[in-house]
């Protein structure tokens, strides 16, 4: 299936989303962005689908955020129909309750290395390249680079990217722990279905859970992830389908702590 500019593949128990703007090196636009949402709220709503892969289409995984698209934005346009905007898709692909592998084909640079920083994986081909260069323009990064990547990689690398403007390599950023394999050129959509396969053949209601438990211990969206596993937890117990049937019936509930 598309969804605007993110086309969306199931097979089996994975889905492949492809950010399919080839000509501009899939540079970020506000139409993609949407089709970003929609690809989240379509896989979150395939109950069959245990993980999902992020790729770009042609020779680049993300140039960032397209600057035709906000260049001519007013401040306050700028600050929360794109910084903010994209803020919440980010954070909404980060959140997926399926594991979220990045394949990274080509350069992931500005808005697209924190668009390869919501994933759980990334697994980037030899080539490319990936950095902050925000304040080369006078800006600085506004999708989670000083936030989401600051906890995911550390601070002194988002530092060395964002405030010196270095450019690390695949092999380099492997080093770091910012990518976690390195593939030759044209092979990492491969090797991440193949690492997919590995995740999807695991429980996936233990996936789910372990996912809001790593992220809570890493100090990503606390209060969604505790009240999330608490939900998950009382939904499952005697008492809810009591207090349901009760409430139904128009009658006092009889709990009886059944787990």
């Amino acid at each position: 299936m598309a969804s605007g500019t993110v086309k969306i593949d199931v097979e089996g128990h994975v889905a492949t989303l492809t950010v399919s703007r080839p000509e501009k090196l899939n540079a970020l636009d506000l139409d993609m962005l949407k089709a970003l949402s929609d690809a989240a709220d379509e896989v979150e709503a395939n109950a069959n689908v245990r993980v999902a892969i992020l790729t770009g289409e042609g020779k680049g995984f993300s140039a960032g955020g397209d600057i035709k698209a906000w260049g001519g934005m007013r401040p306050e346009e700028f600050g929360h129909a794109w910084v903010r905007h994209g803020h919440r898709i980010f954070e909404r692909l980060a959140t997926l309750r399926v594991p979220l592998i990045a394949a990274l084909n080509g350069h992931a640079l500005g808005g697209g290395l924190e668009l390869a920083g919501v994933a759980d994986i990334r697994i980037a081909e030899e080539q490319i390249k990936i950095g902050l260069p925000e304040t080369g323009l006078g800006m600085v990064p506004g999708w989670s680079g000083t936030q989401r990547l600051v906890k995911r990689f550390g601070a002194q690398l988002v530092r060395r990217m964002a405030l010196g403007g270095e450019i690390f390599t695949a092999g380099e950023a492997r080093a770091f722990g910012i990518v976690d394999a390195v593939t030759t050129t044209g092979n990492a959509a491969a090797a991440a279905k193949e690492y997919a396969a590995r995740i999807a053949a695991r429980g996936p209601a233990a996936l789910e859970v372990v996912k809001l438990m790593i992220a809570s211990a890493n100090g990503e969206d606390n209060g969604t992830a505790v009240e999330a596993l608490g939900s998950i937890l009382v939904a499952k117990t005697g008492d809810l389908k009591e207090g349901v049937a009760s409430f139904t019936q128009k009658r006092p509930a009889q709990f009886k702590g059944e787990w």
